[in-house]
């Protein structure tokens, strides 16, 4: 793994085995009916809240 992955990644979530492996943190979070850290904002991303819901709410739709 390319250790720059790791430093990109927007996911605070502490332990994660997924960190900077887009392709399975993709592949879990679409398993759950949710989304990546990548796609919320900092802030956003902190709550841990992968919904739907919480994606449309940041991005203000």
């Amino acid at each position: 793994m390319n250790d720059s992955r790791k430093i990109d990644c927007p996911c605070t979530y502490p332990g994660c085995p997924r960190n900077g492996k887009c392709a399975e943190c993709i592949a879990y979070h679409n398993n759950m009916g949710e989304f990546p850290a990548c796609f919320f904002s900092k802030e956003a991303e902190k709550t841990y809240d992968r919904g739907l819901k919480k994606l449309l709410e940041d991005r203000n739709y």
